[in-house]
Formats: C-alpha cells, structure tokens, sequence
C-alpha cells in the first residue's frame, strides 16, 4: 500500500475509535439527565389499602401492595403502566391491606429487592409470602431507624419508624415503617399505619426532620393517628388518604379530617378522587387526580 494512502488509513482508524470512544461516554450524560428527571409517586386507588408506586432515576419502587382482593385490579394497573421489574419493595407492616396484593407481585415481577418493618404475623398470607420470597431468594433487608434506601442521586428514602419497642407491641399499626421520601427540595412522608405512640416516638427522635411538602394520612385517615403536634412538625401542605369508599371502618375520622382543615392543608382522597398522582422535578411538584 502507498505510504500516503496508509497515513490516510491510519488517520480514518483512529477518527473512528476517538468517535466510538465519544459514543460510549455519551452514557454520562443520559445518567445525568436521568438523576435530573421527574419524580413520580402514585397513590393507587385499589379498595381499603395503600399501594404506592414511586418511579424514579430508572428504578421502580412500592410501598405496600393493597389487600387480596384487590389483587388483581393493582398488578393489572402496574402492568398496564409497562413496569415489568420492581427494583424494591416495602412491606410497611403484615395486615393483610398492605401485604395481601403480595403474592401477585411476586407471581408476575421481577423483584430486585424487599424492606420490611421486622414485624412478624401469623397469617397465612405472612407465611406464604416469607416462604416465596425464600425460595426465589430475593434479597431482605429489616429496615430500621436511620436506614437510607437510596434511588439515585438525590433521591431517596429516609427511614424514621418502627422502634424497636413498637415491634414487641401486638398492636401491628404501630410497627409500620415510616419513611421520608426526598428529592432535593421536595419531601413526602409516607405513614403506613403508623398511629400516635409512633408518631410520638418520631418526634421525639427528629423533630424538625420530619417536615415535609405531602404527608400519605397515617392508618387511612383514622383518629389514631395525625396528633396535632405530629402535623405541626410535619407541616404538609397537602395530605393524601388512601382508603375504599364507603368503608367498614368509617374511615376517614372526622376528627382527622377537622385537624387537616385546622392546618389548612389540601385533602385528596382516593375514594372519592381515584389514584393521585405526585409529580416533582426536586424543587416544585405538583398533585392531579384521576377522578373530577
């Protein structure tokens, strides 16, 4: 070959590895623009449970999977959302409102990873559900006070309850998990069951640190929880109950319902709005309802 031509030769070889070289690192910006994208947190509206569905920085999480019969209406809602993976699930405490919509996740997703308040129940339903998770041998983690779930940069969960003097308790509300869900500026703490000796316990241990932006209503709006001085250091601008209409349990309270017009807070309900959706970008968010 001419010397000239193989100069040509050499140059074009190496262009084209500096440009697939380029090509490649073009990864750290998608990362980047991910880190940056929306935040999305759904409150579903499956019946007299929570199931809460947080998308974010590529990762899908949910928190609570609703009661059993309702199982079907919440995995069919995820599929038709395109999610065929769920990186974590948070099992807030074994009733069978937060765990029964389990055994459906583990039938028709992958699961990544599962958090758990520690709480152990004597239902079927908790033993099958421990005995799936075994044999598929999905990694477990206990989550306790002070842990952080992290899903990606600037995103993630704070653990505040159970204590460990809840778990010994027979009352289950009490061994709910509570987490605080960040993103940059906006915060929304998510209850569980979580009733007023927890909510005393968290006050006591963070204070301050628990105000945040959206506050999911604790036990469906019931009057044991939402104390007023749990709201005063939570200060939400907007509560979310999830619950089924015309419910057994005549939730919500009206009293609980009278303390969040007393701290002059935007309600939304599942029962009478369907699925509320939260969306943010870490700075400003914004709160839409499937219904009226």
């Amino acid at each position: 070959m001419h010397k000239g031509l193989w100069r040509v030769v050499v140059i074009l070889v190496v262009m084209m590895v500096v440009i697939t070289g380029c090509g490649k690192s073009t990864g750290k910006p998608a990362e980047l623009g991910q880190q940056n994208s929306s935040l999305t947190v759904k409150v579903l509206d499956i019946g007299q449970g929570d199931a809460i569905l947080i998308r974010a920085a590529g990762q899908t999480l949910l928190v609570d999977t609703g009661d059993i019969e309702h199982r079907d209406k919440m995995v069919a809602y995820i599929k038709k959302e395109g999610i065929t993976t769920i990186d974590k699930v948070i099992i807030t405490h074994p009733h069978a409102d937060h765990l029964g919509g389990m055994p459906g996740i583990l039938e028709n997703f992958a699961v990544g990873h599962i958090y758990d308040s520690g709480k152990t129940g004597t239902t079927a339903l908790y033993r099958q559900y421990l005995s799936v998770v075994n044999k598929k041998n999905i990694p477990f983690t206990i989550a306790t006070p002070g842990t952080e779930i992290v899903i990606g940069d600037h995103i993630k969960l704070k653990i505040f309850a159970p204590e460990k003097s809840l778990l010994a308790d027979e009352e289950l509300n009490n061994s709910s998990i509570v987490a605080k869900l960040i993103y940059n500026k906006f915060t929304m703490l998510l209850t569980g069951d979580a009733e007023r000796e927890s909510e005393a316990l968290m006050l006591k241990s963070y204070g301050s640190e628990l105000k945040s932006n959206v506050l999911k209503a604790g036990h469906h709006g019931s009057n044991t929880s939402s104390t007023p001085e749990f709201l005063k250091a939570v200060g939400p601008e907007a509560a979310i109950i999830s619950l089924g209409a015309n419910n057994d349990y005549h939730h919500p309270h009206p009293s609980t319902l009278k303390k969040y017009e007393q701290a002059k807070l935007k309600v939304y309900r599942t029962d009478l709005d369907g699925t509320v959706t939260i969306t943010s970008d870490g700075n400003t968010y914004t709160i839409t309802k499937e219904k009226g």
